[in-house]
């Protein structure tokens, strides 16, 4: 293992990467009852799904393993899963199996390209400014998706409010939902003690030690579940169970709509969104583990985008959305994950929630909420690292990618107002020499893209 993963001169261990490779797994165990809920929805097999869910982010994290050696895993991508199924099949009409055909083209031409050092241009093409803006920007949007996660922000008439406790506590929701925001705040609060007394693997304990507070009030009334809110209880129904059959989806695509126009715009959004997420969770979780090199340039990235685009084209074949990299997978890097052996761990849990999966399946969102928070807190640090006032035309993308990442909901459109905003300020302040030929690209594809997209 030392000399496969080179442990030693990434400075960790055996240890501290099996509780890395733990700890990202325990932060997106949720896809497993995401994705098949949103699948389903599309008029696929929920248990199909979710067998075909575990075994392609197993392949695709253990590709990303032996290939890249990088401490990273993939699986269903959110956002993309939901643009399958509510834009291609139920709003366009294509039947789920065209979907998957989409799917599975789009990792076939990522294979290519990233064979061909494409992607890895694109990604030693961003600015390293940029790619530090990028970082920060995941840490702010994946704290966002925490706090809505465990429901601390709600919808409101200024699209996101606080939690109204009094009124839980009027209409009496207070013992479904508000005990687990609660739950989420007190969670919050010990995961940043442990951290502050450099506790050992606190995000985990964190989860595990906020999900048994949560089984204690479940048990003294104070928890109340109703599934018809989408509270359920926080004990597993059970220990093991035997996957659900992969016949309903396995090798299911249909390719008959290929030439359509319409499919081909389907196609060019499935590959810009996965192109850029995947971008973008790839610098934010290369620099937090500081695994860039002088130039800002990651060595072996080549290999980083194989193993994604190998991911995405497995999971089509065995029938589930793309595959791309997951930005949880900072959890784990900020545990001290540092190899492809964390990797390794996350993906053998994947195949154990096969056969377990009613006790993956039951960890509540409200647990892992606070690891999202902590682990957008240690992103954020790196902030200090972009020259906020010497050089605006470097500062003011870097804000807007920052800023417009979290606001918009999306890595991918982070990256483009980045871009955009980079090319623009540059030009107009007679900076040219520093626009790469790559980045005046990248800027009109962005802007065509919002244009006709």
């Amino acid at each position: 293992m030392e000399q496969f993963f080179k442990l030693k001169e990434r400075g960790t261990d055996v240890r501290t990467e099996a509780m890395a490779g733990l700890t990202t797994f325990m932060t997106m165990a949720y896809i497993l009852a995401v994705n098949p809920g949103i699948l389903s929805a599309a008029g696929m097999d929920a248990g199909a799904v979710f067998t075909a869910t575990a075994l392609a982010s197993a392949i695709g994290t253990l590709c990303m393993a032996i290939f890249a050696n990088m401490p990273l895993a993939l699986s269903a991508a959110m956002g993309l899963n939901a643009y399958f199924a509510f834009t291609v099949v139920i709003g366009m009409g294509y039947t789920w199996q065209q979907g998957l055909a989409a799917v599975f083209v789009e990792g076939i031409i990522f294979i290519v390209l990233s064979l061909t050092n494409v992607r890895e241009a694109i990604f030693d093409a961003i600015p390293r400014q940029l790619k530090t803006a990028v970082s920060v920007g995941i840490g702010l949007f994946i704290c966002f998706i925490g706090f809505q996660n465990a429901h601390i922000v709600v919808d409101g008439p200024t699209l996101v409010k606080l939690y109204p406790f009094s009124k839980a506590l009027a209409d009496g929701t207070f013992r479904t939902e508000g005990i687990t925001v609660l739950l989420a705040l007190v969670g919050l609060v010990l995961m940043a003690v442990m951290m502050a007394k450099n506790i050992k693997g606190s995000v985990l304990w964190g989860i595990l030690v906020t999900w048994g507070m949560g089984m204690i009030c479940q048990l003294a009334g104070f928890y109340i579940p109703d599934p018809s809110k989408g509270f359920f209880s926080l004990f597993p129904s059970g220990i093991v169970a035997m996957p659900a059959s992969m016949a309903p989806t396995f090798m299911q695509l249909d390719f008959g709509s290929i030439l359509n126009v319409n499919f081909l715009t389907i196609l060019m959004a499935f590959l810009f969104v996965d192109m850029f997420d995947t971008l973008g969770t790839v610098i934010g979780c290369a620099s937090k583990a500081n695994l860039l090199d002088k130039d800002g340039k990651l060595p072996g990235i080549r290999n980083i985008l194989l193993a994604d685009a190998i991911g995405t084209t497995a999971g089509a074949l065995l029938g589930t959305s793309t595959i791309s990299s997951f930005v949880e997978s900072s959890a784990g890097i900020a545990e001290g994950g540092r190899t492809g052996l964390s990797s390794v761990v996350t993906a053998g849990l994947f195949l154990l929630a096969l056969f377990f999966s009613p006790l993956f399946l039951a960890i509540p969102a409200f647990a892992t909420a606070p690891a999202l928070i902590m682990v957008g807190f240690l992103m954020m640090q790196q902030v200090k690292d972009i020259d906020w006032f010497t050089d605006y035309a470097e500062a003011v993308p870097a804000f807007i990618a920052i800023a417009s990442m979290a606001f918009t909901y999306s890595i991918s459109e982070g990256i483009a107002f980045g871009v955009i905003f980079y090319t623009l300020l540059h030009l107009l302040t007679g900076k040219t020499s520093k626009i790469t030929p790559l980045m005046y690209v990248l800027t009109v594809l962005f802007v065509l893209k919002y244009v006709f997209l």
